[in-house]
C-alpha cells in the first residue's frame, strides 16, 4: 500500500483549484472521509475537495500512522466553496445532515479518534456563522453536540488512492447516504449555473 503524503504545512489545500476572490475554505471532519467527500461534492457551489488529516500531533502522517499510532488527526475534507452560491451557514447545515454530531469518536461503523466530527476554520470571521449553525442543530437535538469547532492546526492531504475514492470505486464503503445532498440542495433552493453550463458543454 502506498502511504506517501505531501507536506502542505505552508500551502492551503485546494489552492490550485480554488478561484481566488470567489472561493472560501472550510475543513470538515465527519467520519470516513470517502463518503463525506462524495456527499459534499454534490452540493452546488462546492468547487473542489481534498481529503486528508487535520489537527493532529505529528507532521506528514500516513493513513497507517493515523489508524495505528494515535496521532490525533481527524479524517477531514478540505472544501473550497463559492459563498455567493453556497453560503457557509447553508454548507454547514448540509454537513450536519450527513453526520451524527452527538457521537464521540464514531460515525456509522467506524470507531476511533480519527472518525470524530469537527469544523476547522482558518478565518476568525467564520466563527460566528459556525457557532450559529451549531446552535441551530442543538435546538433540534436532545443530546449534546460533540462536534469540535477549532482553528485549523495543520492539514495534510491523504494518499492519492483516497482522493475521490467513491468516484473511482462506486461500490466502495460509504457510511453516508450521498443522495441526501441532492435532496438538501433542492430543499435549500441551491443552483450552480456555472456548473450546469459546464455540464451542458461537455455533453
Amino acid at each position: 500500500m502506498d502511504t506517501q503524503t505531501t507536506d502542505t504545512t505552508d500551502a492551503p489545500t485546494c489552492a490550485s483549484t480554488a478561484h481566488e476572490g470567489t472561493t472560501q475554505m472550510i475543513y470538515l471532519a465527519g467520519g470516513c472521509f470517502w463518503g463525506l467527500e462524495a456527499y459534499l461534492r454534490r452540493l452546488p457551489g462546492v468547487r473542489s475537495t481534498v481529503v486528508g488529516y487535520a489537527n493532529g500531533s505529528t507532521e506528514n502522517p500516513t493513513y497507517r500512522d493515523v489508524c495505528n499510532w494515535n496521532t490525533g488527526h481527524a479524517e477531514t475534507v478540505a472544501v473550497a466553496y463559492d459563498p455567493a452560491i453556497l453560503p457557509l451557514g447553508v454548507l454547514l447545515d448540509a454537513f450536519f445532515e450527513a453526520i451524527d454530531p452527538t457521537t464521540v469518536n464514531r460515525q456509522g461503523n467506524d470507531v476511533g479518534t480519527q472518525y470524530r466530527t469537527g469544523i476547522y476554520w482558518q478565518h476568525p470571521d467564520d466563527v460566528p456563522t459556525i457557532e450559529a449553525a451549531v446552535a441551530r442543530q442543538q435546538a433540534r437535538l436532545s443530546k449534546p453536540i460533540v462536534t469540535e469547532v477549532e482553528p485549523l492546526d495543520g492539514f495534510y492531504p491523504a494518499e492519492d488512492y483516497h482522493q475521490d475514492y467513491l468516484e473511482k470505486n462506486p461500490g466502495g464503503y460509504c457510511h453516508i447516504d450521498i443522495s441526501r445532498a441532492d435532496a438538501f440542495a433542492q430543499r435549500a433552493g441551491l443552483h450552480d449555473s456555472a456548473a450546469s453550463q459546464k455540464e451542458a458543454a461537455a455533453r
